[in-house]
């Protein structure tokens, strides 16, 4: 890894220190966080970059469920997503951003997280993800979700927000994907769906997860 490529990670999380704490007291106290412009712009550049220039045949058809129950639905679902890794610039950026964070909030608030992964999303116009939650009740492998956009000069005619239901009673915040906006919620707790987009919109979900590992199962997978 280069000098100016270990300078850059540098400076990505030095950018972040504020905000990973602010992240923290808003998870503590809500459950969530909705951060506008949060993300520094050298990691902002990176992903846009990287996604711009992905080949349409990288993305695969997003489903439901892991492993033996993994569906495709598209009575759910109709977004594309490609798996990020480590092995490009912006990868291992967003990869040591998001290890940055979970350093943080482990610590801050104990939440025992083990492990990240993400994807790059593509809505096409017309897509959508209907109301879900990122993980059950008492299955404590996603603990922590979070979402980062990557959409410059999103109008507010544009469409294809996020929907966040903050209370059983059906409350719920709206959360335009303008490029730079962070959501952070706690998996377990926050129903939530995409509203379909008039033009292509991308983003960054994650997840952070425990480690449930048994003797004869792991997870999460190495």
């Amino acid at each position: 890894m280069s000098a100016g490529f270990e300078t850059a990670i540098g400076q990505t999380t030095l950018q972040s220190e504020t905000l990973f704490g602010q992240i923290a007291d808003d998870i503590r106290d809500t459950g969530y966080s909705i951060l506008p412009n949060a993300l520094p712009e050298l990691l902002i550049r990176q992903l846009l970059g990287q996604v711009n220039t992905l080949p349409a045949d990288e993305f695969s058809v997003a489903g439901i469920g892991r492993r033996h129950n993994y569906l495709h639905e598209q009575r759910v679902r109709t977004d594309e997503i490609v798996w990020i890794t480590g092995d490009t610039i912006s990868g291992a950026l967003w990869c040591q951003w998001a290890n940055k964070l979970q350093t943080t909030l482990n610590r801050q608030l104990l939440l025992g997280m083990f492990s990240f992964e993400s994807h790059y999303s593509h809505y096409a116009p017309g897509a959508y993800y209907k109301r879900h939650l990122d993980a059950f009740k008492g299955e404590r492998n996603r603990v922590l979700s979070v979402v980062a956009y990557l959409n410059p000069d999103w109008g507010d005619d544009d469409g294809g927000e996020l929907v966040l239901y903050t209370d059983a009673a059906g409350s719920y915040v709206k959360v335009s994907p303008q490029g730079g906006t962070l959501v952070v919620f706690l998996s377990e707790d926050f129903p939530h769906e995409v509203l379909p987009a008039r033009r292509d919109r991308f983003a960054i979900a994650g997840w952070f997860r425990t480690n449930t590992s048994t003797t004869q199962r792991i997870d999460p997978p190495r």
